[in-house]
């Protein structure tokens, strides 16, 4: 969902200046974002078919639905999609195809004969992409699916599609390149040529904070065009679910603790456990939305021992799919523990709340540290010896260090914090930013 939303956001802006958008997304996906479609005359949400593949559970239509280690087979039935596509194609015919992880959308439109551009829309960081990424191994010398369907809309020839790239990804964050993500196809190999194959590289970011990232992303794939895009609807409180309204407004301003690691992110028990009881250290009220662990239906199942019984009132735990941006917009917030993913970064820095980052996979660590490091509007948690356990002593300092009001680093982050939020909230920045990228988007398409 934190990807298929900002897909959504970008039909609105497209929409608002009078294109015609046509939006393919799975229907879990489209019940959820349908009521995010703020021009239903302009923008049509087509309901598309996920093809079933084991050992995925049936009807299984986003990464919502499934835990990391099945990722590769939901990549293999968006590539089995592909002759769905192609007929949707030819009925649309569009100027201009948007995509993101479907690396042959340039190869199937190019042998459509339709006079389209490809546009990749990352939603992820400029900052991890414009590194030179390369696996830690080579790749296998057998023929892949990449090899057999080279890319003929940029005559990547076969076996070689991503030749303009070159190693400098830190080793400790080059194994995820490894890993499958479709049937012969690596997380490495069907990135970096989706992003070769594409007329330009849309990113959700701001130059302000990744711009010397987004040039480097440029050079890296041959002065390919950059477009940013920051579309962030001000944040409003009506419409709270009354659950979570009520419960929230128990406690005093900026007090609670509010905890999310997304809609895919699955710990394990130890983990999972050990976050809660960090939590029940704080002494603060808290409100945490996680997945339940691994090997577990429920949230409620794999609570510690007595930790119920202990926290009370002060603290909710809840396995459910809450609205992240209603919450951190109610008074009663005051600090955001959240994964430094995209989509929960830019919602709290549109926030109030103190920043708390426990980042999970590696584009997240990478912007951790910018946010942390360079642009000072959040602390990270520290982590073990081994690099990702996280202890309930490390979490709890964490928090503690940015609501206490009499901290250095919490005084520091929450005036840099506060600084961004206006700015980013200021609405000639924000019309700026997205007259800016329409734009661009248009002298692309129409020249």
């Amino acid at each position: 969902m934190g990807h298929a939303t900002p897909f959504v956001h970008l039909a609105n802006i497209l929409a608002e200046k009078g294109h015609s958008v046509t939006l393919l997304l799975p229907n879990k996906a489209k019940l959820l974002l349908q009521s995010s479609n703020l021009y239903p005359s302009l923008v049509t949400i087509q309901t598309i078919t996920v093809p079933h593949v084991d050992p995925l559970p049936p009807g299984t239509q986003t990464l919502s639905d499934i835990p990391l280690n099945l990722q590769t087979h939901l990549a293999t039935a968006l590539d089995r999609f592909r002759p769905e596509f192609e007929s949707i194609l030819d009925k649309i015919k569009p100027n201009l195809v948007v995509y993101d992880f479907a690396y042959w959308v340039p190869e199937a439109v190019a042998a459509s004969g339709i006079k389209a551009k490809c546009l990749t829309y990352c939603v992820t960081y400029a900052s991890i992409l414009s590194l030179d990424m390369v696996p830690s191994r080579d790749p296998p010398k057998d023929k892949t699916v990449v090899e057999e369907n080279a890319c003929v809309a940029c005559n990547t020839p076969p076996g070689n599609p991503t030749t303009t790239v070159t190693p400098s990804v830190p080793k400790k964050h080059r194994s995820f390149l490894d890993e499958p993500r479709g049937e012969g196809v690596t997380f490495y190999q069907r990135v970096t040529t989706a992003l070769k194959c594409s007329d330009a590289i849309a990113i959700k970011t701001c130059r302000e904070i990744e711009g010397k990232y987004c040039d480097k992303l440029s050079n890296l794939y041959n002065n390919k065009p950059v477009l940013t895009v920051l579309d962030l609807p001000e944040p409003k409180e009506e419409n709270l679910d009354t659950r979570w309204a009520e419960w929230l407004g128990r406690f005093a301003p900026d007090s609670v603790v509010f905890c999310a690691f997304g809609s895919q992110i699955m710990l394990n028990l130890a983990q999972f456990q050990e976050i809660l009881l960090g939590f029940e250290m704080i002494k603060l009220p808290f409100l945490v939305a996680f997945k339940p662990p691994i090997g577990y239906a429920t949230v409620e199942e794999a609570l510690p021992e007595g930790f119920a019984e202990r926290v009370g009132d002060r603290g909710v735990v809840t396995g459910e799919w809450v609205q992240q941006t209603q919450i951190l917009a109610h008074p009663s917030v005051g600090c955001f523990v959240n994964h430094c993913g995209s989509g929960s970064i830019w919602e709290s820095m549109l926030s109030k709340s103190q920043i708390v980052l426990v980042p999970q996979l590696a584009d997240q660590k990478l912007f951790s540290k910018i946010l942390v490091e360079e642009v000072k509007v959040a602390v990270q948690v520290e982590r073990g010896e081994d690099g990702s356990w996280v202890s309930k002593e490390s979490l709890c300092k964490a928090v503690e260090l940015v609501m206490n009001e009499e901290s250095e680093i919490g005084i520091l982050v929450k005036k840099n914090h506060e600084i961004w939020r206006k700015k980013l909230l200021d609405p000639g920045y924000m019309r700026g930013n997205i007259n800016s990228f329409i734009n661009d988007l248009e002298s692309l398409v129409f020249g």
